[in-house]
């Protein structure tokens, strides 16, 4: 999610119900649970930071090192069923290879134990060659073993690929075609597999290499770091271009109501500014946008606004407002610049208006500039000391640089100037909490649940951090307060305990039928709830229900508000297909994992811990 200060206040929480939906398929930070049909991300699909590049020579561990080579060359070259026969190989190696190859000539002739032993010393000629650097004449060595042993090896062929891809113009082409050879002779050949990952990355052919870097990373059961690496590198390769794509072609537009709603409610209300005794059309224009706004009808606000502004607002006052609302809406939007823009031109309309500075703070902050961010705080704090949105949203900003003390002491102030905003009682119980003060915490909320008791928030955020504690019993009790609150309400109602609820049963007792139950109500109460879309696709793929995961996904991308978030979904949807692929490729294994989980979550579970996947 951006971290700005804005939408940190739209999702108002210690850690954000969407990022919990991504997280709580598991805590050990491993790959997913590969099903009967399907391995599912472990951490959100934290499997991902996993995968490969080539080895050099002297890492490689097919290719021998020099050290065992020079062990191997004090022995005498001879190969035989008992030596009566003779020596194969001349006592004294010829000097070349060439020469060693044709000293081979007719080998096809000889023995199955003499044609093993000659393919031997041909792979072992060929390493060396390979550690001194000479590439070609280490593929000619690996070239005649291939064709001279009586038992394809995926040695030989790996090798060979490997040194194809130290040439000074690397044959990747040949190096892919060679791991495939191997793989055909034994499929959890773990070097093979890693090796055309990295030769299908230097052509460009980045799925196919996720594909490979996935069963590497697999295969050699998360010890190999630099393919854990390469899936990493291979995967922002995949999605990040299709991301700039998606975005680019996508029409600006609200993200859910949820979110603007969210948004919008982390700002105090202000009265709509008297229009002057002759008002144009673009000032009526203006109240009906803002009038629209207070409805929480988000869309004929952004309309009527846009009209406004087109129209013409007479007034400072009112054009610094539809250059504020206007700015809110392109944030919102994704648009950072073009907010910034709209917020400087309501500034300089109407420079005492600090919601305009509060909010530019916000937009410094998703550019990743909290020095500016900063100095617009402190510059609405000259224009106007005790409005309490200033300290509530520079809360917000040292709550996401984890000044979690700071934080709570501008939330404290934010509740002096203004004690009846329920975010800045719910915010300060949180950054209580980050900051280890767990009675200080409870006794806010507490207060809170008092001071608000129709409001379902409080109960929803404090169930949150009673599951943090594994209190689930007492969280379950929270969020269904908080659920029946938000029935009573007309609709559209916020959802996000529903999903909590569901991620609490599923960590509680491993309940996933009873946990995609009440996030589908969830879904059909909010179809556009990002938290609950996430949450449904991973349970989709624990039941090895790919292709409804994959449409979950893919609704995910187009509920994302950035590129950034657009990027994070499509990361979940190709890492999953890659690792069902795996588990189509390598049935076993995929069991195997398949039962180390069922496993693990029954111990976890007699335990009275949380049920975290693989």
């Amino acid at each position: 999610m951006p971290s700005s200060a804005a939408t940190e206040s739209a999702s108002v929480t210690s850690a954000t119900v969407l990022e919990r939906a991504q997280a709580f398929v598991s805590e050990h930070k491993r790959v997913l649970l590969v099903g009967a049909a399907v391995a599912v991300a472990a951490g959100g699909i934290a499997y991902y930071a996993t995968s490969s590049s080539s080895s050099t020579p002297s890492e490689d561990g097919d290719i021998e090192s020099g050290r065992k080579k020079r062990k191997r060359t004090n022995r005498k070259k001879k190969a035989g069923n008992g030596g009566d026969r003779g020596p194969l190989i001349e006592e004294v190696a010829p000097k070349t290879i060439d020469d060693f190859i044709a000293s081979t000539g007719g080998a096809e002739k000889l023995s199955v134990e003499e044609r093993k032993s000659l393919a031997t010393e041909l792979k072992l000629r060929g390493n060396k060659a390979y550690v001194e650097r000479k590439f070609a004449d280490a593929v000619k060595c690996y070239t005649r073993a291939i064709e001279v042993t009586p038992e394809p090896d995926p040695v030989f062929y790996s090798n060979r690929a490997a040194s194809y891809m130290y040439f000074a113009k690397p044959e990747y082409e040949k190096a892919v075609e060679d791991c495939t050879e191997a793989l055909k002779i034994n499929p959890k050949h773990e070097r093979s597999v890693g090796r055309r990952g990295t030769a299908l990355e230097k052509l460009g052919r980045f799925e196919e290499a996720l594909r490979d870097f996935t069963a590497a990373t697999l295969l050699t059961k998360f010890n190999d770091q630099k393919v854990a690496e390469s899936v990493e590198r291979v995967l922002k390769m995949v999605t990040e271009p299709k991301a700039r794509e998606i975005m680019a072609k996508r029409e600006p537009r609200l993200p859910p109501h949820t979110f603007v709603d969210a948004y919008f409610g982390a700002f105090r209300s202000r009265p709509i500014p008297d229009l002057p005794g002759n008002p144009s059309m673009g000032d009526n224009t203006l109240k009906l946008a803002l009038e629209a706004l207070a409805a929480r009808d988000y869309t004929h606000s952004l309309t009527f606004v846009n009209e406004a502004i087109e129209q013409g607002v007479s007034f400072d006052v009112g054009r610094a407002h539809a250059l504020n609302l206007r700015g809110s809406f392109r944030f919102l939007m994704g648009d950072s610049q073009a907010a910034k823009e709209d917020l400087e031109a309501a500034i300089k309309a109407q420079p005492q208006f600090t919601q305009s500075l509060v909010k530019i703070a916000s937009v410094h902050m998703e550019q990743g500039n909290s020095v500016d961010a900063f100095a617009a705080f402190d510059r609405a704090i000259k224009y106007d000391s005790k409005d309490p949105d200033i300290y509530y949203h520079r809360g917000q900003v040292l709550f996401i640089m984890q000044e979690f003390k700071q934080a709570a002491d501008n939330y404290r102030k934010s509740l002096e100037l203004d004690p009846s905003f329920v975010f800045s009682h719910i915010q300060l119980a949180v950054a209580q909490y980050k900051a280890n003060q767990l009675s200080d915490s409870m006794a806010t909320f507490r207060k809170a649940l008092k001071a608000f008791p129709q409001r379902s928030e409080p109960y929803n955020y404090y169930g949150e951090l009673l599951l943090d504690q594994k209190r689930f019993e007492d969280a379950i009790d929270k969020f269904d307060r908080a659920i029946e609150i938000e029935k009573s309400k007309a609709p559209p109602t916020n959802v996000l305990a529903m999903v909590n609820k569901g991620l609490t049963l599923f960590q509680w007792k491993n309940d996933l039928a009873a946990a995609e139950k009440i996030i589908k109500e969830a879904l059909v109460a909010d179809p556009e709830c990002e938290a609950a879309v996430a949450t449904l696709a991973q349970i989709s793929l624990q039941r090895g229900e790919v292709e409804q995961a994959m449409t979950y996904f893919q609704r995910q991308v187009e509920l994302s508000r950035t590129e950034a978030d657009v990027m994070n979904a499509l990361q979940f949807m190709h890492a999953a297909k890659a690792q069902n692929e795996f588990a189509r490729n390598y049935p076993d294994l995929a069991e195997a994992y398949r039962y180390a989980e069922i496993e693990q979550r029954a111990a976890m579970a007699a335990a009275g811990g949380p049920a975290a996947f693989m």
